[in-house]
């Protein structure tokens, strides 16, 4: 989602409250007491950049979220967030509001007045804050792709499993608003409404190189690049690779570095592939087998891959194939017709994404019937008209969220397979059930990565925790 402004949220403010069906009957004890302030659940943001900015205003206008506290390795980026929440809530009307800051997430999870954390940060960094927060009990909001690798994903869904927190994923084209059109389409395909689905086409968009030399830096001051780098591989900083010094607006370096993030397969993948897995009924599945080939940037800031075809092989011989030349956005084929949807006909995919110019709309189908209201007996999706509203519902209620982990782990998986077919270059067999590539060892050594120190190794983490 794009990052908005803060006159945007004060704005819609009133519309964010209608996000919640009905407040819950069951509050955690700790909001109940008398000294409660407003009955909010606690919540701190770590990463507080371009993302970490969007999800700030928008949880902040939801009326059971109480953002207390903000987290960021950069110290610029840090004070702007602070500034960010408190000046919100003053013009909400309040006075001598006072947002806490860290520079490490250790001391937020060690807080006993946070319920929740939002994890905004670098893909890389996602399962290892994400494992810790879980272990210590607090619920979360972890945006898009969920984790870097498998095997993080696996990891991450045991913590949360084991201490039996809720934890949200940012695919927000599972919530009503602001892009209904990806419920509607994966409602009205699970219904059986095309018929058998045949192919899904899905359109990623496409990273082109950006013409500038990897050549190192001077770490800035105000940034703690150790600790930024985390679990992955030592290199010298670039800020072409980490985060614009002046601006947290744009994509950041990151995103286009393979060694932080796995380029738009993963970016763009998790979102579409999350909804299309969700339409055929396996959201707690996976593709039987993967055929992927990639040419990957080379000799500049950017890493990751730029021209791409992959195609995922499911189930009763459906086919998902991903491929620049799509539209961005999802097509789903089958026997009886065919829906399309994307968001309200905007492109925010790194490179060039073709669009169809002669129809923006964002739901679409062969024919019109296809999208008419499902009957009393259909398979519904959860209500969840606001994404952050349902979290905050959901840690209200403990119930499961729209997006829970056991099921953004298995969209990361599909994408980080198709990643590793781009690498390895010829056809691999996925295991779903046992979450692994069949009787292929180079396969299966990609599913993770051995962190570059034990202080950012997860799998420590989780052995210290007795979660392995």
């Amino acid at each position: 989602m794009k990052a908005q402004s803060r006159r945007h949220f004060l704005k819609t403010a009133a519309r964010g409250g209608l996000g919640l069906l009905a407040l819950p009957t069951f509050l955690p004890a700790r909001l109940l007491g008398a000294d409660a302030p407003g009955k909010k659940i606690q919540i701190a943001q770590i990463g507080c950049g371009r993302m970490g900015r969007s999800d700030l205003g928008n949880v902040m206008t939801e009326p059971l979220a109480r953002v207390v506290a903000v987290c960021d390795l950069d110290s610029r980026r840090l004070a702007a967030g602070k500034k960010f929440v408190e000046d919100f809530y003053a013009e909400q009307g309040e006075s001598s509001v006072h947002v806490k800051t860290y520079r490490d997430y250790r001391e937020v999870l060690a807080s006993p007045e946070i319920d929740a954390v939002i994890v905004t940060v670098p893909d890389h960094a996602h399962a290892l804050i994400a494992i810790q927060a879980a272990i210590a009990g607090k619920h979360l909001y972890v945006q898009k792709p969920v984790t870097y690798s498998i095997a993080e994903a696996i990891g991450l869904r045991r913590a949360v499993e084991a201490r039996n927190v809720i934890l949200q994923t940012g695919s927000q084209q599972r919530s009503e608003r602001p892009w209904g059109s990806f419920r509607k389409a994966s409602e009205a395909v699970r219904n059986g409404r095309i018929g058998q689905v045949q192919t899904i086409r899905i359109g990623l968009g496409l990273d082109r190189p950006s013409g500038k030399r990897p050549v190192p830096m001077r770490v800035p001051e105000n940034l703690d690049y150790e600790r930024w780098l985390g679990p992955a591989p030592e290199q010298p900083y670039l800020e072409g690779r980490v985060h614009p010094e002046d601006s947290a607006e744009g994509r950041p370096g990151w995103i286009t570095t393979e060694d932080f993030g796995l380029g738009l397969i993963t970016n763009w993948g998790a979102h579409h592939v999350d909804i299309a897995q969700w339409a055929i009924g396996q959201e707690l599945g996976g593709p039987q087998t993967v055929e992927a080939q990639a040419a990957f940037i080379k000799d500049d800031w950017m890493t990751v891959h730029s021209t791409y075809r992959v195609e995922l092989g499911y189930a009763k011989g459906v086919k998902l194939v991903m491929d620049p030349q799509f539209e961005n956005g999802i097509r789903f084929e089958g026997d009886e017709g065919w829906i399309f949807c994307t968001r309200s006909g905007e492109s925010e995919a790194g490179g060039d994404t073709p669009l169809d110019r002669a129809s923006q709309r964002p739901l679409r189908a062969s024919d019109a019937l296809l999208l008419s209201p499902l009957g009393g007996n259909a398979h519904r999706w959860m209500p969840s008209r606001s994404h952050y509203g349902n979290w905050l519902e959901c840690i209200a209620a403990h119930r499961p969220p729209i997006a829970p982990i056991q099921q953004s782990a298995r969209s990361l998986e599909a994408c980080a397979a198709a990643w590793i077919g781009m690498k390895l270059k010829r056809r691999l067999t996925w295991d779903a059930a046992a979450e692994r590539f069949v009787g292929d060892a180079a396969a299966n050594a990609l599913r993770g990565r051995k962190a570059r120190s034990p202080e950012y190794d997860f799998e420590l983490v989780l052995k210290k925790a007795g979660f392995v």
